[in-house]
């Protein structure tokens, strides 16, 4: 069995976050370079297995898609292309980057640490990983 690996897709920077092998828990992996996301992937997935991806699917508060699916959705289809053989599902990712700075809060981390873009998406990611993971129960 692999692992789940989610992905908070942003213009700049993009957060990680995989399952353990037995599916059990979500952990933040690390924030890559979004243009460097396809070759970090490329070799992630060549050193660890993983059956599905899953994806952010930034959505407003009406329920209609957000703006930044413009860029969403061809990041998909270069996945798509690229990664035949692995599924990328859609997960609402509405109030992640919230969730993620209340966890972070929660967890006594410093103000100073908390600003930082990088660590905010990749926790973002794991909220996304485990709402998905929640919902296959």
């Amino acid at each position: 069995m692999g692992r789940i690996l989610a992905i908070d897709y942003g213009r700049k920077r993009t957060g990680l976050a995989v399952t353990d092998v037995l599916r059990i828990t979500a952990n933040p992996l690390l924030t890559v370079e979004t243009k460097e996301l396809i070759n970090w992937l490329t070799d992630y997935f060549a050193h660890e297995p993983v059956d599905e991806v899953v994806i952010g699917h930034p959505t407003q508060m009406n329920g209609q898609e957000a703006e930044s699916m413009n860029y969403i959705r061809p990041f998909m289809g270069v996945f798509k292309k690229t990664f035949p053989t692995i599924p990328i599902t859609m997960y609402d990712e509405r109030f992640t980057s919230v969730l993620a700075h209340q966890a972070m809060i929660a967890g006594g981390m410093k103000k100073k640490a908390r600003q930082d873009k990088a660590t905010v998406d990749k926790i973002a990611a794991c909220i996304i990983l485990e709402g998905y993971m929640d919902s296959l129960r």
